[in-house]
């Protein structure tokens, strides 16, 4: 097989780069790069046909990932993750339709893997040795065993009131982990330090191109597994919005093959109440969120006060007709209760929230009961036993 990669652009300023050295953000304005492919040519060397016998894994649409020879790939076998009915759910919640795409089913309980394999895998095609990263939690895991999978070094920074099965899976692995006084921002600060210092490569999200690449390919297992096309809506958990962005890209990408019938989901944004930067400016009509002061929320992986792609969540909640909604920790545990208790899956903190913010947007007339609903759980209930 033959990735079609061509060069990395600035989602901001448009300025392009080669994919073939590490690079980080753009160097002219600091913002998001994305990699970009030659559609055109990928069209017509594959047939969307022709995936349907590749192997279960995020892989199986190699074309569109960024890592030329196959032998440098870096895989648990993550990805292609079930959609599950969820009819009894949809009644509690007032909606016709709701499916649950179950990304906790994963290598290491999280849909985080998927960015983490796509990234890993680069850095070992481009010789990268050791990397770096902050983390809420869940990333931080699924890169100290990909680093360990690949013999590189990873070096995690994690706030000290992350989960404890976040923060022994690291070391578990093999990683050097370091917990740090503060929030996500000031694990950040610490990792690119080191990363500078030491010539580490900095695998924080959205400050690198393939984390996205990974992400993106939620979107076109959902349009596979939805028979190429796509739900009426998207409830997607928010803190950095790698997957949110990912999936919105992989829309256009799968447009540009002729793979998908043109129909585009409406995404909505899901954060707490108590974390809410991108809502806020959602609802503000801004073009860039302003830091949330005050963060707090027990789903750590929505406790981001402040995401570097701000301005690309906003783009694509607005483009795609989509929005946002808030909840409560409080609601966030009674649907992880709902959700197990109708249908049997055991979903995590922000996989519970996007069945609670459906159930606010269906009450309030944003989303109409019959229109069909996807809720994205992005990990395992089993690695949030301390809420329950």
């Amino acid at each position: 097989m033959k990735s079609f990669i061509d060069h990395l652009e600035c989602t901001y300023c448009g300025k392009t780069y080669p994919e073939n050295k590490p690079i980080r953000l753009c160097e002219a304005c600091g913002k998001v790069l994305y990699a970009r492919y030659d559609a055109s040519a990928a069209k017509k060397a594959v047939k969307r046909e022709a995936i349907k016998d590749r192997p279960a894994s995020m892989w199986r649409y190699f074309e569109m990932l960024p890592v030329h020879n196959e032998a440098n790939v870096v895989t648990l076998q993550e990805g292609w993750t079930p959609i599950i009915p969820a009819p009894k759910l949809a009644k509690a919640i007032g909606s016709q339709s709701v499916v649950i795409k179950d990304e906790g089913i994963n290598p290491t309980g999280t849909f985080k893997v998927r960015g983490i394999s796509a990234a890993i895998s680069k850095a070992n095609e481009l010789g990268i040795k050791s990397v770096t990263m902050p983390t809420a939690g869940n990333a931080g895991g699924a890169c100290s065993f990909y680093a360990a999978r690949a013999g590189m070094g990873a070096y995690v920074f994690m706030p000290k009131d992350a989960p404890e099965a976040n923060q022994k899976e690291v070391v578990h692995a093999g990683a050097k982990l370091t917990l740090v006084d503060g929030l996500i921002g000031e694990a950040g600060k610490q990792a690119r330090k080191l990363a500078a210092d030491s010539g580490f490569f900095d695998l924080s999200t959205l400050q690198e191109p393939y984390r996205a690449e990974g992400k993106k390919t939620m979107g076109y297992e959902i349009a596979e597994q939805m028979r190429w096309t796509f739900p009426d809506v998207i409830m997607y958990p928010t803190g950095g919005g790698t997957g949110i962005v990912g999936i919105w890209k992989a829309v256009f990408e799968m447009e540009a093959l002729g793979w998908t019938d043109g129909k585009r989901p409406r995404i909505f944004a899901v954060q707490s109440e108590n974390c809410q930067p991108i809502v806020n400016a959602f609802k503000k009509g801004a073009e860039f969120a302003e830091p949330w002061p005050t963060p707090h929320t027990i789903a750590h992986g929505m406790r981001v006060p402040s995401a570097i792609a701000d301005y690309l969540i906003l783009r694509v909640l607005r483009e795609s007709k989509g929005g946002g909604v808030t909840v409560s920790d409080q609601e966030i545990i009674e649907h992880m209760r709902l959700v197990a208790r109708t249908e049997g899956v055991f979903v995590c903190p922000e996989g519970a929230a996007t069945a609670a913010g459906a159930r606010k947007l269906i009450a309030d007339g944003t989303i109409s009961p019959d229109e069909k609903i996807l809720l994205l759980n992005t990990g395992s209930g089993l690695k949030s036993l301390e809420l329950l």
